[in-house]
C-alpha cells in the first residue's frame, strides 16, 4: 500500500477494489461534497499484488488542531527535504502546492463554492508561476547566446 505520509493532503484509508467491483460502484455512493472533492483532488489509485487499491481524499471536517498540524508538517517537511528559502525551488513549490491543496480540501468541505473559487485562484497562480519560469529561462538563454562578450 502507498504510505499516506507522503502528502500533506489528508486521505481516507485505502479501499481495495475486488475484480468484481468497479470504480463506478464506489463512486455512486459519494455525497455531492465528496464528488466535488474527488473532482478537485482525484483519488489515488495503484495496483499491489494484482489488486486494485483506491484512496479518496478525506471528507472529514477539519478542526483548528488539523490546521496547526498542517502548518507544523509543512515546516517539518521543508526542513527535512532541505528546501531553499529563496529563489526557485521545486521542493518548496511542491510542498506549498500540497499545503494549498489541503487548505482547498478543508474549505470545500465547509463551503463547496468557496473551495471551487480557491481552486480557480490556485490554477491562476500556477499559470503565472509557469509564465515567470519560462521568462526566467528565456532570459538565461538570451544571456548565454547574446550577452556581453
Amino acid at each position: 500500500m502507498l504510505p499516506t505520509n507522503q502528502s500533506l493532503v489528508k486521505y481516507d484509508n485505502p479501499v481495495q477494489l475486488s475484480t468484481s467491483k468497479k470504480k463506478t460502484d464506489v463512486k455512486n455512493k459519494l455525497t455531492p461534497t465528496e464528488d466535488i472533492l474527488n473532482s478537485i483532488l482525484p483519488p489515488r489509485e495503484w495496483t499491489e499484488n494484482s489488486q486494485l487499491w483506491v484512496q479518496y481524499v478525506s471528507s472529514a471536517p477539519s478542526t483548528k488542531k488539523d490546521v496547526l498540524m498542517l502548518q507544523k508538517n509543512l515546516d517539518t517537511k521543508l526542513q527535512q527535504n532541505q528546501a531553499r528559502e529563496t529563489g526557485l525551488c521545486p521542493i518548496r513549490e511542491e510542498l506549498y502546492s500540497q499545503a494549498f491543496d489541503e487548505i482547498i480540501r478543508q474549505v470545500t468541505i465547509n463551503c463547496a463554492e468557496r473551495g471551487l473559487l480557491l481552486l480557480r485562484v490556485r490554477e491562476e497562480l500556477r499559470m503565472e508561476i509557469s509564465s515567470f519560469q519560462t521568462l526566467y529561462e528565456s532570459s538565461i538563454a538570451y544571456g548565454f547566446c547574446c550577452g556581453p562578450c
